[in-house]
């Protein structure tokens, strides 16, 4: 075999390794974050102070409503949604993954062709890469 490709697979390997060091080091600073922000955020209410400077930086007090249907309940609120004139803030969504699935599978039975029908309505590309695993 050619060494550069054996070069190139142990420098993808250490890149690949290192990413995984620096994601799992992410996710630590994350968790400290979340940490931290609590406990400022708690402080800065405790103390009723909604804004403040401190090195340069502004640091506030911020609020963020997120919402999502109960769970299993995901058709009755669309429903209860629609039933009260709030219809037009639902959409319709085909999960990427499922419908690079489905292409696929269409594909094996047309000749690896994307079926005439959606040629024109859907976009597709292949990615290669490579591939690791603990030999």
């Amino acid at each position: 075999m050619n060494n550069n490709i054996f070069t190139l697979a142990d420098q993808l390997k250490e890149l690949k390794d290192r990413k995984k060091e620096l994601d799992t080091e992410a996710k630590a600073v994350s968790s400290e974050i979340d940490r931290i922000e609590l406990e400022l955020s708690d402080a800065m209410a405790e103390a009723e102070c909604e804004r403040f400077s401190r090195n340069g930086s502004t640091f506030y007090l911020n609020s963020r409503l997120f919402a999502s249907p109960a769970s299993g309940r995901k058709d009755d609120m669309i429903l209860a949604l629609k039933e009260h004139g709030f219809g037009d803030i639902v959409t319709e969504t085909v999960n990427a993954n499922t419908l690079a699935s489905f292409i696929k599978e269409q594909m094996a039975v047309n000749a690896d062709e994307v079926p005439a029908w959606l040629a024109d309505v859907v976009s597709t590309y292949e990615k290669v890469s490579v591939g690791i695993r603990k030999a």
